[in-house]
């Protein structure tokens, strides 16, 4: 019996309805039907223009099937990746597992690795503005207005410009 509404779906809603109930599902959303449409939709528009660009190339007017099996080929290349050889996966694994691990050092509390491989050293710098004296202020601007006088159109300031210096603390260790 057909479900309500069902008569007022496209032929091809239809199949996906058909298909998902062959795999046994029987709950999903029916935005879900929409959403398999659209991405079956992309995917035949990607694998017809790749056809398309490989049927150009090799000089012929139409696609034939050599075409669209070429370009169903290379997207299937492209988007999926078959892991490597068990064999692979051994011999990478023996390799590793050839170097020692770091021997514990024995003490009080839970064991971490060197500061360098851990996250818990400095990570941050203060910038600190520091002032300059105003003796070296008044050289520099003497030495501006020697250099260029066109520019004493220009509006100068008298007040001394921090530059930045960067400090950085360490975090306290704590006793236990």
């Amino acid at each position: 019996m057909a479900e309500q509404g069902e008569e007022d779906l496209p032929r091809d809603a239809k199949t996906v309805k058909t298909l998902l109930k062959s795999m046994g599902v029987e709950n999903y959303e029916p935005r879900v039907i929409h959403q398999f449409l659209e991405l079956w939709y992309r995917y035949v528009v990607d694998v017809l223009t790749d056809a398309q660009v490989y049927s150009e190339h090799a000089g012929k007017q139409t696609i034939d099937t050599d075409d669209v099996k070429l370009a169903i080929q290379s997207k299937v290349n492209f988007s999926f990746s078959q892991p490597p050889p068990r064999e692979v996966l051994l011999e990478l694994a023996r390799n590793r597992n050839k170097i020692p691990l770091p021997k514990a050092i024995p003490g009080p509390g839970i064991p971490l690795p060197p500061d360098q491989d851990t996250l818990i050293s400095t990570n941050y710098q203060f910038a600190v503005p520091r002032k300059q004296p105003a003796e070296a202020m008044v050289e520099v601007e003497d030495d501006e207005e020697s250099v260029d006088p066109s520019s004493s159109q220009e509006h100068k300031t008298d007040t001394p410009q921090p530059t930045s210096q960067r400090v950085s603390f360490p975090l306290a260790k704590r006793q236990k």
